[in-house]
């Protein structure tokens, strides 16, 4: 477990993730033009936008799915863009999908244990021996999942298949594999997707809790403004491929570009 951070609180030191002028074209389309911002340790930090924004392109761009155009991201002040994606959570990049991308024929507890891949480092001879260095590392691994599974409430199913689960559920199975690979940062796409109005209220207090038990730094990609305003210590708001507005959710939310941006305004 990572060193802890008073709730709500981020370091005044440097970001712990920067972005700077990226942008992003595909063929003549500009999906991001020149986005910049900061991320402090300890922040949950929510990214908005009307649909087609760039937000899941700037996430993309992110955990390495797509190569920036131009600009750069730095993770403790290092480029992260000669990185390959497969390498990105050696770094301290976790993340969970849209779309929930579990595998489904597989059991809860084998799910969870393919998050712990990034931060284990055997060898075929000492798995295949059974060698005791080989059987030390996977007790630990062992017992860090369990721990994972009990935090998320998901120890009853941990050896049911996730093909079989709610919905709502499986999204916490998918938390529970990101949180396996001790992110650093967890990045959050669209988590409230398909949960009742129950199910995101108890999901805010989950991602509140991470943060501050765990000391994860969040990045919040999400269309359920109310989960955003209620939880981001800050806010970034986009809209085609620009940055739009930034700051506490009160600022965003009183910005008349992003309330135009929203509802449009009078003269349209």
């Amino acid at each position: 477990m990572q060193a802890q951070l008073a709730p709500g609180r981020a370091s005044s030191a440097a970001p712990l993730l920067a972005v700077r002028d990226v942008s992003v074209v595909f063929g003549g389309i500009i999906a991001l033009n020149g986005v910049s911002f900061d991320m402090k340790q300890g922040q949950i930090l929510g990214l908005i936008g009307p649909n087609g924004a760039g937000k899941t392109t700037l996430f993309n761009c992110l955990s390495r799915l797509y190569q920036p155009s131009n600009g750069d991201i730095l993770m403790e002040g290092v480029s992260i863009l000669k990185r390959p994606a497969y390498r990105i959570a050696e770094i301290g990049i976790g993340r969970t999908f849209q779309n929930v991308a579990l595998f489904p024929n597989m059991s809860v507890l084998d799910n969870v244990r393919v998050g712990t891949h990034a931060r284990t480092n055997g060898d075929i001879i000492s798995d295949s021996l059974r060698l005791p260095r080989s059987t030390q590392v996977e007790a630990a691994l062992n017992a860090k999942v369990a721990e994972i599974l009990g935090y998320l409430d998901l120890t009853a199913v941990a050896h049911a298949p996730v093909s079989g689960l709610p919905f709502g559920t499986q999204k916490r199975v998918e938390l529970a594999r990101a949180l396996a690979a001790d992110p650093k940062i967890l990045l959050l796409d669209e988590p409230a997707g398909g949960l009742n109005h129950e199910e995101v209220y108890v999901l805010g207090d989950l991602i509140r809790r991470i943060r501050d038990d765990r000391g994860i730094t969040v990045l919040l990609v999400e269309h359920h403004m109310g989960l955003v305003m209620s939880i981001a210590d800050h806010v970034v708001a986009l809209n085609f491929g620009r940055k739009l507005a930034e700051g506490t959710p009160a600022q965003v939310q009183s910005d008349p570009d992003v309330i135009k941006a929203y509802l449009g305004s009078k003269d349209q």
